[in-house]
């Protein structure tokens, strides 16, 4: 049985990627794996899916076909969170695919790489 270990993004810039993500997830850099071109965040407690982030010269899709998905706790949550990653250094997106009553915020990492903020309660 396979399971996720790993999602990779690629990314212009990869210490200040790394600055975005560590803030935004509360992930650290993984012992050993930190270099100019490539970078391993794990979550501090050391349980859950890493985030890798791979130096690529590829452009930014505007409509990727792989995302992530960040659950909120609730609304309010959901609100608070994408304020907080914009202070870090997202940005909303003006995603034109939003269905009428939309329970996610499509936002862009300072690479511009799409990621949503979920409310599950919505």
């Amino acid at each position: 049985m396979l399971n996720i270990r790993t999602i990779v993004l690629g990314v212009d810039d990869v210490p200040r990627a790394i600055e975005f993500w560590t803030r935004a997830l509360g992930y650290v850099p993984r012992e050993g794996e930190v270099r100019d071109d490539w970078a391993v965040l794990e979550p501090a407690g050391g349980a859950g899916v890493a985030l890798a982030l791979d130096l690529s010269e590829s452009p930014v899709q505007e409509h990727p076909r792989v995302h992530i998905d960040l659950y909120a706790r609730d609304t309010a949550d959901q609100a608070a969170e994408v304020e907080r990653l914009i202070a870090l250094g997202a940005g909303r997106v003006d995603w034109d695919l939003y269905p009428e009553d939309p329970d996610f915020v499509v936002l862009a990492d300072p690479d511009g790489n799409r990621f949503c903020v979920i409310d599950p309660t919505h």
